[in-house]
């Protein structure tokens, strides 16, 4: 029984290795062919592949671009057709398609042509803002597309058109990868450049472009007053030229001017302003005594004025100092300035109170109607003897030796 089991066992064995050789050489008589049709289509159309085939049917088709990529399955008949979905067939340019099988894959490759109509024309322009002089420029990129959004066949030609003042130029370029630029240097003279393109008779939108003047140049300064005395009240105006930039174009309005104020101490001061029309004003308070400034002004890393020097007199000339009986009250005044008239309100008088040659105390004070009054507390200021010193306008006053009880 056992050898029955065993030659039966072998001619099983036998069968199933002649049917699966039988099994490859028809896998192995498979073969596929394109139908050619074209190898170049038109976005938008509808494209199909056709394979003539023998043997197995089950295959499917790769299809990938640069849209992304799609498997497809075919519709059988005497031939086997893929039908190429519009997401692809209507994206230009190459189709990569491979024909997978149990037999050696085939592949190939379709070319996708964009339609000969233009119908937008995507624009891009930068920077929106340049400097007057020649040397810095605004570009423009131009992408014309059909209603499939694809971008034309390069060697499409756009028209560049600008104007500027009385100038109106027209370019032509060619695009080239889809799209095509133009550089558009700035002009002498600053103003608005206006920018549009054409292709195949349709007009891009308007664009436009700041041709900024460049950078100022240096510039004089002058001051206005209504009197040269240091009475600590009124207002001096600082006030530059019309600045322009080394074309002549006045500067931007806004250019920050600052003007900086030297005393004949050296010690400084600034104030500053912005330009309108190309000119800049800034404003100063008026010393309290008689004072030098030399005062320069600069538009910070670009341009500055020369120095001016003003001059102001002493407004007041002389002061009254007067104490009350038990002498802890000091009544500064009147304050009179340069035309006798009592000064303006807030004048600044300082006392400083020494005792044994010791600075005890500062106290300051405002007029008030052309006086200033100072109250010495006996809890700070105890029995003693003391000096004192009051100076306001520039001018001082010593008193010593007030004793206290």
């Amino acid at each position: 029984m056992s050898i029955k089991y065993l030659n039966i066992s072998l001619f099983i064995v036998v069968v199933l290795i002649l049917g699966i050789g039988e099994q490859n050489k028809q896998v192995n008589r498979s073969s596929y062919t394109l139908v050619k049709t074209s190898d170049t289509y038109t976005a938008g159309e509808s494209i199909a592949l056709e394979f003539d085939y023998k043997g197995s049917a089950q295959v499917s088709l790769y299809c990938s671009n640069s849209y992304g990529s799609v498997i497809l399955k075919p519709t059988i008949d005497h031939t086997l057709t893929f039908h190429i979905p519009e997401a692809i067939s209507n994206k230009s340019g190459i189709l990569n398609w491979t024909l997978h099988s149990e037999s050696v894959p085939i592949s190939g490759h379709l070319r996708i042509l964009p339609k000969v109509d233009v119908t937008t024309i995507e624009s891009y322009l930068g920077p929106p803002s340049i400097e007057a002089g020649g040397t810095d420029y605004t570009m423009l990129v131009v992408i014309p597309t059909d209603d499939l959004d694809n971008p034309l066949i390069d060697s499409t030609k756009v028209s560049i058109k600008h104007q500027f003042l009385s100038n109106q130029e027209s370019t032509d370029i060619f695009t080239k990868h889809g799209f095509g630029y133009k550089t558009i240097n700035s002009y002498a003279q600053s103003g608005r450049m206006l920018i549009s393109s054409e292709c195949l008779a349709l007009n891009s939108k308007e664009y436009d472009v700041n041709v900024m003047p460049a950078i100022p140049t240096n510039f004089d300064i002058s001051s206005e007053r209504i009197h040269n005395y240091a009475d600590g009240n009124q207002m001096t105006t600082f006030k530059t030229s019309i600045i322009r930039d080394r074309f002549y174009n006045i500067v931007s309005d806004g250019t920050f001017v600052t003007f900086f104020i030297t005393n004949k101490e050296g010690y400084k001061a600034q104030t500053s302003g912005a330009t309108i029309n190309g000119i800049a004003k800034a404003k100063m308070l008026h010393p309290d005594h008689k004072e030098t400034w030399t005062v320069k002004a600069y538009i910070e890393g670009m341009a500055n004025s020369e120095s001016i020097v003003l001059n102001y007199e002493q407004a007041v000339s002389e002061f009254e100092v007067s104490f009350s009986e038990d002498q802890r009250t000091i009544t500064v005044g009147p304050l009179e300035s340069f035309m006798n008239q009592r000064t303006p309100d807030g004048l600044a008088i300082t006392l400083k109170v020494y005792k044994d040659g010791t600075l005890q105390d500062e106290i300051l004070e405002r007029s008030l109607n052309g006086f200033a009054k100072f109250s010495l507390d006996k809890d700070r200021f105890p029995k003693g003897v003391y000096s004192f010193k009051i100076e306001t306008a520039g001018l001082q006053k010593s008193f010593a030796n007030i004793s206290y009880e």
